[in-house]
């Protein structure tokens, strides 16, 4: 969902406002306050709020980290600020993607988290287009103009996409994407294609009565199949507190897995926490989600291990990080079991 990115001017007032309130030693706290006895935990977005968080505003909102001693605080990082966040101790958790941990645990300086729960069990990401530019396959893409981020990983999945399809990448023209949401980006006729995510964008776009042809670059590709986004902790929290992490992990689960069984509710959840959000594009979001959240799986959470390590092979083969990886990075120690 990056069209949904803070302003950065914004964001960082946000976190300097966050930073300060994590050194002021719980001024904001009174020591008569009911919520002195329960532990606390910031769990940092990556992104503005969405419905990739919703089980953890459900969990805050019905009381499922209180009733286990916990006290959970949502905030808002600055553009691609939760890892460090989480790497550097001010947040406990956070969210990130896959591919953008990958990057980052193949620094020179790795940073110290793992993921600890996927949000969403498979990759709904892809590309939305007007249903007129006939761009239903990845092999329709020759000749057209792509809005891109300009990311590395990014741009090597349109590569990937396009040679299995049998096409020409570099017949494919990228343009900076600008800073619009994808419904207006595709109808300004500027661009052909844009990178977007089933629960929101294409949903966006079905509200807003477009006729768009979507593609998902995990059917072409299966190895593109990876986990985006997911949940990450700081390793040292992991290693000192592993009973508090239990404890996180087992409220957030039961608010997915409240999500799941209620999508209405929860949007509803999600919208009073997030009122600028739109109820109508949350409830459908959510509807989606549902069925995504979990997939196939009993439960909500779990990484599979081959699937991980397919993805980080490839982007060790496509020399996106120096070194392979395997199965690090992950665990599923800590979802309830």
């Amino acid at each position: 969902m990056k069209h949904l990115k803070i302003r950065k001017q914004a964001a960082l007032i946000l976190i300097l406002s966050f930073l300060l309130i994590l050194s002021s030693c719980g001024a904001n706290n009174p020591k008569d306050s009911s919520a002195d006895h329960l532990e606390k935990i910031t769990f940092v977005l990556e992104w503005s709020p969405n419905t990739n968080h919703t089980g953890v505003y459900v969990a805050q909102a019905k009381g499922y980290y209180e009733d286990l001693g916990l006290d959970v605080e949502i905030v808002i990082p600055p553009e691609n600020g939760a890892s460090a966040l989480v790497a550097s101790g001010k947040a406990q958790f956070g969210v990130d993607v896959q591919e953008g941990l990958g990057t980052e645990l193949t620094l020179d300086n790795p940073l110290p988290i793992t993921a600890v729960a996927s949000i969403i069990d498979h990759n709904t990401s892809g590309l939305i287009s007007e249903k007129e530019k006939g761009i239903d396959d990845f092999s329709k893409l020759e000749g057209k103009t792509y809005a891109s981020w300009d990311s590395p990983t990014e741009l090597a999945i349109m590569k990937q996409t396009m040679t299995d399809a049998g096409c020409d990448y570099s017949k494919l023209k990228t343009v900076p994407a600008p800073a619009t949401d994808s419904v207006s980006l595709i109808r300004s006729g500027d661009v052909d294609v844009v990178w977007v995510y089933e629960a929101w964008d294409v949903i966006s776009a079905r509200l807003a009565n477009v006729d768009f042809n979507f593609i998902k670059f995990s059917d072409e590709t299966p190895v593109l199949d990876f986990y985006t986004p997911l949940i990450i902790a700081n390793n040292d929290f992991l290693k000192e507190n592993p009973e508090t992490s239990k404890k996180f992990m087992e409220a957030t689960a039961k608010g997915y897995e409240y999500a799941i069984e209620n999508p209405e509710d929860a949007a509803q959840i999600l919208v009073n926490a997030v009122p600028e959000l739109s109820l109508d594009l949350v409830t459908a979001s959510q509807q989606f989600l549902a069925k995504e959240y979990k997939a196939e799986k009993t439960k909500w959470g779990s990484f599979d291990e081959q699937r991980w390590i397919a993805f980080y092979d490839w982007m060790y083969e496509q020399k996106l990080i120096p070194s392979p990886l395997g199965h690090s990075g992950f665990t599923n120690e800590f979802l309830p079991q």
